[in-house]
């Protein structure tokens, strides 16, 4: 597709790909996040939209299936720009050793701060479209040239309403920068106002954790449109089941005391629909290894932790 032919963009908050699923799903959790990601690329090519995935194109940032890794590529028939998310870094910014960097070489994932801004032609508008990774400071100001309209892509815990607790950088005016697009926060949030910047959140297509957040999201892509300079927005929603057919229940009450007999018959039941990231296993020790006494329990918490990813996954 020419750049002239584009009517927009398409933004694709943190996909979460893994060959393993992580916490508490319970489908086929890779076949289900790369239909999503199919579906949403797909979407695309039809509309004529610049697809921009917003960092956690992985779950984990190495040591993933190859065969998962086959699959992007065939995905990917055209480059998708990008930024590196949290979850795709092993350290506090992207390495050589991790997966997005296998497609960034295969030159199928542009990264917007390693290879630079994208600009083209969107429907008549000069656009430009640049990026800030996770680890990485955004700019004070941005010299736009010749741009109509600049896009930035972020990574970040930014503070949206709702979200101030956690957020590390606060919503500004950023010079030269018409609209913020940040990935990250994985519920979609209000946007934010500053100046002539426009801060949004438009959450995640996929569905990683199991909480009260999760379960009323509705997993979508951000729709961006550009016409005369000007750019209008909606959320595109992506097919996909109901909470309770995804996610495993919880295996007790947290005020339930249970005996031994009841501490076996609880692994037991974890067996029978065990998540391989191991959350099930840890939430399920840490609620009741405290009937034993406390040298046991802390013992059986460290084998625990040795044999499980004992990973955390941001809500």
């Amino acid at each position: 597709m020419s750049e002239s032919a584009h009517q927009g963009l398409l933004c694709i908050g943190d996909p979460h790909l893994a060959s393993r699923a992580p916490g508490f799903r319970k489908d086929d959790y890779p076949r289900t996040i790369l239909g999503k990601l199919r579906w949403v690329l797909t979407y695309a090519e039809q509309n004529r939209l610049v697809p921009v995935i917003l960092g956690d194109l992985f779950h984990f940032p190495r040591d993933n299936a190859n065969w998962l890794l086959v699959q992007v590529l065939e995905l990917l028939s055209r480059p998708v720009l990008a930024v590196a998310g949290n979850h795709d870094c092993s350290t506090d910014t992207l390495s050589d050793d991790d997966t997005l960097c296998v497609l960034c070489a295969a030159g199928k994932v542009h990264l917007l701060d390693r290879q630079g801004e994208w600009r083209g032609a969107i429907n008549g508008t000069r656009v430009c479209i640049g990026g800030t990774s996770w680890g990485r400071t955004l700019p004070q100001r941005f010299e736009r040239g010749d741009a109509e309209l600049v896009v930035w892509v972020a990574h970040h815990d930014v503070r949206f309403p709702g979200y101030e607790a956690a957020a590390r950088i606060g919503c500004c005016e950023i010079p030269g920068v018409d609209v913020v697009v940040n990935g990250h926060i994985h519920r979609p949030m209000e946007d934010v106002v500053r100046g002539r910047t426009t801060w949004i959140n438009p959450g995640n297509i996929s569905r990683v954790r199991r909480d009260d957040n999760t379960r009323q999201h509705v997993p979508g892509a951000l729709r961006i449109d550009i016409a005369a300079a000007q750019w209008s927005k909606r959320m595109v929603e992506i097919p996909h089941l109901p909470f309770e057919q995804v996610f495993h229940q919880d295996v007790a009450p947290a005020d339930v005391s249970l005996d031994d007999s009841l501490f076996i018959r609880g692994l037991a039941q974890l067996e029978s629909r065990k998540t391989a990231g191991g959350a099930g296993l840890m939430a399920f020790l840490k609620e009741n290894v405290r009937q034993f006494p406390e040298a046991v329990a802390a013992e059986v918490l460290a084998l625990a932790k040795e044999v499980t990813d004992g990973e955390s996954e941001h809500a």
